[in-house]
């Protein structure tokens, strides 16, 4: 059994809570990412943010770009296990409509899995399942 900790992008970097929306975007540019994982001062993960969050809160709505990351971590971020399949972990991201999930072992953040470690290490099935499904959720049109 394949499992998310097989297909994972490793060692991935926190946006921490207390950073800027500016600083968060720094980072991605820095990393060549889209998204980063918000930790709290506990180093426990608090949600995530995107490229895209940042450009509307700071485009779309006004936010000053030195509004703190946290406050675009809404509700309990969604993770899939180290150890759960990759199949778990696609129906995930199809259920919840995300394009990266974060990678727990116990409370700890180990990694993630995005829709292009899905395509480049799982079947074509899996992963044309995957983009049909995130291509056609609301927020993605």
């Amino acid at each position: 059994m394949t499992t998310a900790r097989d297909i994972m992008t490793g060692s991935a970097e926190c946006a921490r809570s207390t950073d800027t929306l500016a600083d968060a975007a720094r980072k991605m540019q820095d990393l060549d990412v889209g998204a980063l994982p918000i930790c709290g001062e506990d180093e426990r993960l608090a949600g995530m943010v995107t490229d895209r969050d940042i450009a509307f809160a700071c485009a779309a709505e006004g936010r000053d770009p030195a509004t703190p990351v946290e406050e675009l971590a809404q509700g309990k971020p969604v993770t899939i296990g180290a150890d759960d399949s990759i199949e778990e972990a696609l129906e995930t991201m199809i259920k919840h409509g995300v394009r990266r999930l974060p990678v727990i072992d116990g409370d700890r953040l180990v990694g993630i899995v995005s829709q292009a470690d899905i395509a480049t290490r799982s079947d074509e099935t899996l992963t044309a399942r995957l983009v049909e499904a995130i291509s056609s959720t609301p927020a993605n049109n």
